[in-house]
């Protein structure tokens, strides 16, 4: 009910999602295995549900389906209607299948939960990987100053996205910042313990790692992607208009979509599953 049935065109994901209770068991808590994952769709409409509003047989689409329902590492994916957004004739499906984990989770984190506002600063940890290079997109389009860390072999992309400041986590000193309006943190760990002190009275730690940690005079923010059919609507108006570019490193075939989901498999930006030509 409600569903839109989508011939998928292109497939994103988020490494580790197989670890992820959703991937295996449905909203009761029950097993659904087998489990098809890939949960950034991108395609066109096939079939509407009963009740599903909002879209026509044919229509171009593309959006973010139930972590705990079946994915899009398939021909046929089902969606509700309202996780989906219009897809614009001249945005390709391999582009748009990037940005509904990467760019919702983006502008969430900034906006909706650190209210990130023109002249201040945010510190972006891992912010050349997909949700922070488009965090630091967005944040610089908003008017703010970027930090952005991550590994040495970081800088050079980090430079590209136009961050103000980029540190080294491994040989440079977090703590030499100075006080920020927000930290976005994408990675947890010894950097998300060491970013607390940083956030000046009333700022903001945002984080979709862990929620355990708490700066001595701001808020803070642990939260899990939702989808807005919107924001998402926003976001393909700017990868039209240029202002937007979602980090896409490699694109594979279905038929090697266990490669891309393999531990250890890592890549600079985000893999694409490819399901059906364009």
């Amino acid at each position: 009910m409600h569903d839109v049935i989508v011939r998928v065109h292109a497939a994103g994901f988020t490494p580790g999602e197989l670890d992820w209770p959703a991937t295996w068991y449905d909203r009761a808590g029950h097993d659904r295995t087998p489990s098809i994952p890939g949960h950034e769709v991108s395609g066109v409409v096939a079939e509407l549900g009963h009740g599903a509003t909002g879209f026509s047989v044919g229509q171009r689409v593309f959006g973010l389906a139930d972590f705990t329902r079946n994915g899009a590492f398939a021909e046929y994916v089902a969606v509700e209607a309202r996780n989906l957004a219009p897809l614009p004739s001249d945005v390709d499906h391999t582009t748009a299948a990037a940005l509904p984990i990467s760019g919702l989770t983006a502008w969430q984190g900034l906006f909706d939960h650190g209210r990130l506002a023109s002249d201040q600063t945010v510190l972006i940890h891992g912010v050349a990987g997909a949700v922070g290079s488009i965090a630091a997109q967005l944040a610089r389009e908003a008017g703010a100053r970027v930090i952005g860390t991550g590994r040495s072999s970081h800088r050079e992309r980090a430079g590209e996205l136009g961050v103000d400041t980029f540190l080294d986590l491994e040989t440079e000193k977090l703590e030499e910042i100075g006080a920020v309006d927000l930290v976005f943190d994408l990675i947890g760990g010894e950097a998300l313990d060491r970013s607390a002190p940083l956030v000046r009275s009333g700022g903001t730690l945002v984080t979709i790692t862990r929620p355990d940690v708490q700066p001595v005079d701001g808020r803070s923010v642990f939260f899990v992607v939702e989808p807005d059919r919107a924001r998402l609507s926003d976001l393909a108006d700017r990868l039209r208009t240029g202002k937007l570019h979602p980090p896409v490193s490699t694109v594979r075939p279905l038929a090697e979509a266990p490669i891309a989901l393999a531990p250890g498999t890592r890549a600079r930006g985000k893999t694409i599953i490819r399901v059906h030509e364009n």
